[in-house]
């Protein structure tokens, strides 16, 4: 039985809309992109959205608009994809890596002890959907010591006069914090539409916005808007219409719009999201939940509890007590039998990239904890209950053979879906 990890939700429905899309004639940024905002907006509850042509471009962008340049420090986690590290250094400015509590999520206490007067923003990143700690984050944000340190050196600086705290939602499109809208608990969230997302535009993100009342939020939009256009202050699709060709470049911006061709895709994911896809991704962590918690040897992921739930995106599973040998040896096993997993993720310090950068993952042990007993397991609406059981079955029986020992149950309880 073949399974592959993450195979794009590709329906009739995406179809036609790609198609409609075609026949327009119109395949750049235009009233696809338009409506994809719109969706997501309402799917949110923020501000305002502003589609891109990937995560890291919003992220970039988000910094480069608060003015991040060489010598500013951006406090990010160890345990993340090395995108928000990149954006980081994209603008010359300085990634200062802090460690992970047990759920995957940023250590606040951490990040805490790691502001500087440098500090002018923080990623924290919502790791397989399960969202962060932001009111904790926010609370110190807002402290009156940390607040004095801050030093204001570009205009949007000076009206937020604080620390700027950015979600890297790029996992969490639909997590839950108290009820709403995670996206709503910082100042901005970026989410990825990437082939593998929850929803996917094949390539694709969005920044929301949820800034404070003194940010004129529609300027802020229509400035943004223009920035993913290389400054300029009319887009193809007005630059099409008669006699307005004449345009001019107002600023320095970067080129990294969302074309209605990859909008296409993600609306029509999107308009079912809630009702469909996202309900389905529930059930299989659901389905996963209920198979592996009576086995003592595995530790499973965050999903939901009083304040937070996740958006489902991974099903990060741990085990517990072996090495990371014997989790890639299991992992070996598991794809024998053709089962693809996957690893979320490899910590920024064991990287090349970073370790010639003066990283070491000694410095961030929870990281390397987490990341060395983790194994991904495939979840997506496609998938059958037979599909589950069979991955169910495979991951118990590898790790039955990496452990070399019989895996006892918590209590005796038939797996039953």
């Amino acid at each position: 039985m073949q399974i592959p990890f993450s195979p794009p939700y590709i329906d009739q429905g995406v179809v036609d809309e790609v198609v409609d899309t075609l026949k327009t004639n119109w395949i750049t940024t235009g009233p696809k992109v338009i409506a994809m905002e719109k969706e997501i907006v309402k799917l949110t509850s923020t501000k305002a959205a502003i589609c891109v042509n990937s995560w890291t471009s919003g992220a970039i962008l988000m910094l480069k608009w608060f003015g991040i340049k060489p010598g500013d420090e951006v406090i990010i986690p160890a345990y993340t994809y090395c995108a928000t590290a990149l954006s980081v250094l994209h603008c010359g400015a300085t990634p200062v890596m802090v460690d992970i509590n047990r759920d995957f999520c940023i250590d606040p206490e951490a990040v805490y002890k790691a502001i500087t007067p440098k500090t002018k923003a923080i990623f924290a990143v919502d790791i397989a959907g399960w969202p962060c700690d932001y009111s904790k984050l926010m609370e110190i944000i807002n402290r009156r010591g940390v607040k004095k340190l801050f030093r204001a050196e570009s205009l949007k600086q000076t009206v937020l006069n604080r620390i700027l705290l950015i979600a890297d939602a790029a996992h969490s499109l639909g997590a839950k914090t108290n009820g709403h809208a995670a996206a709503l608990e910082s100042d901005v969230a970026i989410f990825s539409f990437h082939a593998v997302k929850n929803v996917t535009t094949a390539e694709g993100g969005c920044i929301c916005l949820n800034l404070p009342g003194n940010f004129d939020i529609d300027a802020e939009y229509k400035y943004l808007k223009m920035y993913t256009l290389n400054g300029q202050n009319k887009n193809a699709l007005e630059k099409a219409k008669g006699g307005g060709w004449r345009y001019d470049i107002l600023f320095q911006g970067l080129k990294i719009n969302m074309p209605d061709i990859c909008a296409a895709i993600g609306l029509a994911q999107i308009k079912k999201y809630e009702t469909l896809l996202l309900p389905m991704r529930k059930a299989i962590a659901l389905k996963y939940k209920k198979a592996f918690e009576d086995f003592e040897v595995f530790e499973l992921p965050p999903l939901f509890d009083h304040k937070r739930e996740s958006s489902y995106h991974l099903f990060p599973l741990r085990i517990k007590n072996i090495t990371e040998q014997q989790r890639d040896q299991i992992i070996d096993d598991i794809v024998s039998k053709e089962v693809v997993v996957n690893v979320h993720f490899v910590p920024l310090p064991m990287l090349t990239c970073f370790k010639n950068l003066g990283y070491s993952i000694h410095d961030f042990p929870m990281s390397y904890n987490q990341y060395s007993r983790e194994i991904s397991l495939p979840i997506y609406p496609q998938l059958s209950d037979a599909k589950i059981e069979f991955i169910v079955s495979t991951v118990i029986n590898a790790v039955k053979n990496a452990m070399a020992s019989k895996i006892e149950k918590k209590e005796k309880i038939e797996i039953a879906f």
